[in-house]
């Protein structure tokens, strides 16, 4: 007697759900937790302690959360650990913190720092860490796909960028930022040199090429 070939069970519905995804352009949950930590991470920077992240990111870990969102926190707090170590190293200046968080492809905490110094700034300043946001920005949505967003961000601020490159080359060479933001480069490049010091207080000179 011939056996017949073993079937292997039909699918359950649940098997066909696919795993979350962390994404807070469509994703409450993701928008929360980025939004949560980031703002953990600047109250950080204010109190010169970690605790107010670290002490969120282990209540989000203490909960039942799929693993993309764990993942994230976990990514999340390893990154926050290791610029608080850098930043606390050298004066509080918001636009070099802003770029030792660029290098470590955290963009919305960039957005987060440099935007409380754009409140207070004036003039050329103020347009140009508007830029920087705006650069920030471009990362974000491309991180997600959202090329045509990411594309009219980068536009404008590689406008303010090529005027006023000299203002900002006590920190970095703008060129290959710009380049990167022209052509929709999806690596970021990195801004400063490991080594890199916090600049003097010449740095982010007002009105350096005008505007």
């Amino acid at each position: 007697m011939t056996e017949k070939p073993s079937q292997k069970p039909a699918p359950s519905p649940l098997d066909r759900i696919e795993a979350p995804a962390f994404d807070p352009f469509h994703d409450r949950l993701s928008r929360d937790i980025r939004n949560g930590l980031s703002r953990a991470f600047g109250q950080s920077l204010a109190d010169r302690s970690l605790s107010p992240v670290e002490e969120l990111s282990a209540s989000l870990l203490n909960q039942d959360l799929s693993r993309c969102y764990r993942d994230y926190v976990i990514s999340r707090l390893e990154r926050y650990r290791r610029g608080f170590n850098r930043i606390q190293e050298s004066r509080q200046d918001p636009v070099w913190q802003g770029l030792v968080l660029w290098d470590l492809q955290l963009f919305f905490e960039v957005h987060e720092v440099l935007e409380h110094a754009w409140h207070q700034a004036e003039g050329s300043r103020k347009m140009l860490l508007q830029a920087m946001i705006r650069a920030a920005g471009v990362y974000i949505q491309l991180e997600f796909g959202h090329d045509r967003q990411a594309a009219k961000l980068a536009e404008k601020a590689c406008k303010v960028l090529e005027r006023n490159s000299n203002a900002l080359r006590d920190y970095f060479v703008p060129d290959e930022l710009v380049a990167a933001l022209r052509s929709l480069n999806p690596t970021p490049p990195v801004l400063l040199a490991e080594s890199h010091p916090a600049p003097g207080r010449r740095a982010f000179r007002e009105g350096s090429d005008g505007v």
